[in-house]
């Protein structure tokens, strides 16, 4: 089977959205795609939705192991336990609200974003559970990626969990991307990728993943930081900007 190059679509700051497309992407007629609105929840204000459009094929759109607290994760210790306990918090109220089996929704939290992909049986679900996740404790925003139809096989979902397998080895092969730093999750093939990264970061990190196997498209969902921010992070002072390459 021949392997289409994936799609990029990439949140950058403010409301805007760029794309990145792929080398069989720039010499093919560019498609158009729908993605999904952010909902963005503050303390005292009510919530803003941000209509995503893009093409194929790149989507712009981590990092806890097995629910371990990992080292060179770029969030605080705290926020990685309460992003474990928003996930919680979702998947109870998910579980209270709809009867089992006629939902499949994976609920992916980082630095208090949450993300929902999976499956409902109609619009008026999907909506229902983002507004279930926009109102959870300490929530800040919401990705929701859900889809409207047939819930997924177990067996795409298997591929799933072996495409985001993959996309971590791709990482750590590349060299490109530091380990602990984005978290990978994927859905029917669309790879979502959050983190605290750099601009460079995230669009390095986009162009492993959309290079792996069955992969069809890629999200940057990250919360961009600076060099400066970055140095800081990392504990050490950021070069002047004329001695940067």
């Amino acid at each position: 089977m021949t392997h289409k190059d994936p799609f990029v679509l990439s949140p950058s700051t403010g409301s805007g959205h760029g794309l990145l497309k792929g080398a069989k992407a720039r010499r093919a007629e560019v498609k158009q795609l729908s993605i999904k609105r952010w909902t963005l929840r503050f303390a005292a204000a009510g919530a803003a939705a941000l209509t995503i459009a893009g093409c194929a094929p790149i989507v712009v759109g981590g990092a806890m192991v097995g629910g371990a607290i990992v080292a060179s994760d770029r969030r605080s210790v705290g926020i990685q336990l309460e992003d474990e306990a928003i996930e919680r918090r979702i998947n109870r109220a998910l579980a209270d609200r709809f009867e089992r089996g006629t939902i499949n929704i994976n609920v992916t939290s980082y630095n208090r974003k949450v993300l929902l992909t999976g499956e409902v049986p109609t619009a008026e679900a999907k909506a229902e559970a983002e507004r279930i996740a926009a109102n959870a404790e300490n929530v800040r925003a919401v990705l929701n990626e859900l889809g409207i139809g047939q819930l997924s096989s177990i067996g795409s979902r298997t591929k799933d969990t072996a495409i985001s397998g993959k996309v971590r080895a791709a990482f750590l092969e590349s060299k490109k991307v530091q380990s602990g730093v984005v978290k990978v999750t994927t859905e029917r093939a669309i790879v979502y990728l959050l983190g605290r990264v750099t601009p460079a970061e995230g669009d390095a990190a986009a162009q492993v993943a959309a290079r792996v196997s069955d992969v069809l498209g890629v999200v940057k969902a990250f919360d961009y930081i600076t060099e400066k921010e970055l140095e800081e992070l990392r504990g050490t002072p950021a070069a002047p900007e004329s001695q940067r390459k």
